[in-house]
């Protein structure tokens, strides 16, 4: 898979940013994060999604690599 446009890695990060405040919420807090963790997902998708189109590249392989790109950038590089 060539590379990861950052836009798409952002907004992925933004997704998932959001889903880790849902930690520890309950009721109405939980449920106005939830949508806006919902929101930010679906930017997500669509974004992926459009570019997959454009570009003619593989929208399944193209996810992969984004949430790749996303989980390696926030291991730690001392392990």
């Amino acid at each position: 898979m060539a590379e990861v446009p950052d836009e798409l890695i952002t907004l992925e990060r933004s997704a998932e940013a959001a889903r880790a405040k849902l930690a520890g919420l309950a009721g109405e807090e939980y449920d106005a994060q939830w949508a806006r963790w919902r929101e930010a997902a679906e930017a997500a998708q669509a974004a992926v999604t459009a570019h997959a189109e454009a570009s003619g590249k593989n929208r399944y392989e193209l996810e992969q690599a984004v949430k790749k790109a996303v989980r390696h950038a926030t291991e730690d590089a001392a392990e």
